[in-house]
């Protein structure tokens, strides 16, 4: 490697749109001639970037410790080499501001939710001015998909379709983190989805904080349903996903638009928090449990078949035991495919902090043990109905933990069930991105197993441009370095910019 090469590491921590966020701080680096760490050689990689960067979580209790703990391993690495950067962005760092740097005085840049954008121009001016630089912004000004972008896979993309959140849950801190709902034009998104199709994408995941509310800004209420038609015209594009929806918003006319769009994936992430109506109030979530289940009654109905997962939180702050085991009664009628279960932990700022009723951390425990128990029985029934049948699984790098040893493939079915595939010596080998059509002879609790191939069974695998996409990128890399789609340029906003009001002087006010 040029030794005159400066390189990056963003390390991300959170949801998928914290993921998105970071594919764009990816993309301004590059455009600013940084190189990612990871794309170099291992024999003449660094041990250290010349840039970290940090796009942290601030939902659960242990986000800051985690953050200050690895600012704190990279002290050393600061003090061996004062030219090394260290950034800080994402919901802790608009949460925390300034005092990230009273507490890591060796951090260079800590900066937004809302101005992403700025990294670079914030990394010159920590350097030129030899002083750590702290920009927050209160609100939104450019939409981030207009920005350079570095993705992560050649084959699969997040698409925004929306930021921000007009929701008041009790015991998220995202809306004031992210701001008000902000949406993009559907042309603008299809404008996108087009061009990454261009570029060998096969699968698209929509993002918001609440998919469903989309069109909010623009007064149609029946956006979402319209977009997903319009993405299933897009030719060349095999999967459309989202995440995440809401109950309270979700209508009758989405699960039609889901059922009739064949490039619509039948997997859905519905967000239940608890199963106690009671619970459901103090939280504030505009629904309750009796609508939830009749929303999943209605997608079963349409979409025979569809895995339903969801999110869960144990001992919200007046939980009884009574309302836990409401909740366990929404799970088993539910029949989630896997959930993510959390316990609920204080986050300073949200109304749920100063409620009274905490519950006490080892009866939390207890139940939190109790409904993952639950969760995985329902799991593992879910899973083993699906032995003998036939999944289309794309294929993607990294979903195994364990595929060297077995000498299995992995990757994600229609329905988004983590599949091991099993190849037999000889047998046509599948690409990340291609597509294989296999049996599941296991079902696990969080995942299944297609070893029809080597029993004699259905094994047969489809090439895909996602396929080529990933193939091409191979080409002339080095070993043990890893290789990204290059940076896209970002999505120009259609039609006139929006106007903006003009504050009169004051001297001209008769």
């Amino acid at each position: 490697m040029d030794t005159t090469t400066k390189t990056y590491d963003v390390r991300t921590h959170g949801c998928q749109m914290n993921v998105h966020d970071s594919e764009r701080l990816a993309g301004l680096l590059e455009t600013a001639g940084y190189v990612d760490l990871a794309s170099v050689p291992e024999g003449e990689r660094p041990d250290v970037a010349d840039v970290v960067v940090f796009n942290t979580c601030a939902v659960r209790e242990n986000a800051a410790n985690k953050l200050y703990g690895n600012l704190g391993q990279l002290r050393p690495a600061k003090e061996k080499n004062p030219d090394l950067q260290i950034a800080v962005g994402g919901c802790l760092a608009q949460k925390d501001r300034s005092s990230i740097v009273e507490r890591a005085p060796w951090v260079d840049v800590v900066f937004g939710t809302h101005n992403v954008g700025s990294l670079p121009a914030l990394l010159d001016r920590a350097r030129h001015n030899k002083a750590a630089e702290v920009e927050i912004l209160e609100s939104l000004e450019v939409f981030p998909s207009t920005l350079p972008t570095r993705r992560d896979s050649a084959y699969s993309a997040w698409v925004s379709i929306s930021v921000g959140c007009n929701n008041t849950c009790t015991f998220c801190i995202v809306p004031s983190l992210r701001g008000k709902e902000k949406d993009r034009r559907p042309g603008e998104i299809l404008a996108e989805v087009e061009a990454l199709v261009a570029q060998g994408v096969v699968e698209i995941t929509l993002l918001g904080q609440n998919v469903n509310s989309y069109g909010v800004e623009f007064g149609d209420r029946l956006a979402f349903g319209k977009l997903l038609r319009a993405c299933g015209e897009v030719e060349g594009l095999e999967r459309v996903r989202f995440t995440s929806p809401h109950p309270a918003a979700f209508t009758d006319d989405v699960i039609t638009a889901m059922a009739q769009t064949p490039n619509v994936m039948p997997s859905l992430h519905m967000p239940l928090q608890s199963g106690s109506d009671r619970v459901l109030r103090a939280m504030r979530r505009s629904y309750r449990s009796a609508k939830f289940l009749g929303i999943l009654d209605r997608v079963r109905e349409q979409i025979p078949g569809a895995a339903i997962t969801t999110d869960l939180i144990v001992g919200f702050p007046g939980e009884t035991e009574e309302d836990f085991q409401d909740t366990l009664d929404v799970v088993r009628a539910s029949r989630f495919s896997s959930a993510f279960t959390f316990q609920y932990s204080i986050r300073p700022g949200t109304p749920a902090a100063e409620m009274d009723g905490q519950v006490p951390k080892e009866v939390v425990q207890e139940r939190f043990e109790r409904l993952i128990e639950l969760q995985e029985e329902v799991s593992w029934a879910g899973n083993r109905e699906l032995e003998g049948r036939e999944v289309e699984v794309l294929v993607a790098p990294g979903e195994g933990r364990k595929d060297a040893e077995t000498e299995r493939l992995s990757g994600r079915a229609r329905d988004n069930r983590l599949v091991h595939v099993a190849v037999r010596a000889g047998a046509d080998r599948p690409r990340p991105g291609d597509v294989v059509t296999v049996a599941v002879t296991y079902g696990a609790p969080h995942h299944l197993i297609a070893d029809s191939g080597v029993q004699g069974g259905v094994y047969a695998v489809r090439r895909t441009r996602g396929g080529d996409a990933w193939e091409a990128l191979q080409e002339g890399s080095a070993p043990g370095a890893t290789r990204k789609p290059a940076v896209s340029l970002g999505i120009p906003t259609v039609g006139a910019p929006p106007r903006r009001e003009v504050a009169v002087p004051a001297c001209a006010v008769d």
